[in-house]
């Protein structure tokens, strides 16, 4: 799933194909996983399994799971209907604008 990442978007020139940092929870904290992205060359931000909790990385990754609860209040992108995934993503990036504009509202009124 790394490998099929498009190109990271940043400075002028040619796109990234690799994040520097990965961030994940226990699950993927193992060691076939951290030497999978030590030999990308990206920086691993993962759980350990058997340490104990206090990462700090639940501090960033709720603003990721609060994102997609509030993807999934819209039904089409809770349960996918569309076999395409053009589609798919078009209610998405549709989804992401209702978003972006009842912030917008919220925060000017």
């Amino acid at each position: 799933m790394l490998i099929a990442l498009d190109g990271v978007r940043g400075k002028v020139g040619r796109p990234r194909r690799r994040p520097d940092i990965v961030q994940g929870e226990r699950a993927y904290g193992s060691e076939a996983h951290t030497l999978f992205l030590k030999s990308l060359g990206i920086q691993d931000l993962l759980a350990k399994v058997g340490q104990p909790h206090g990462s700090g990385l639940g501090k960033t990754r709720w603003v990721i799971e609060r994102s997609l609860s509030w993807l999934h209040q819209f039904r089409r992108l809770r349960v996918r209907y569309e076999r395409r995934a053009d589609i798919h993503f078009a209610f998405l990036a549709l989804g992401c604008s209702i978003l972006c504009f009842r912030h917008l509202q919220n925060s000017f009124c």
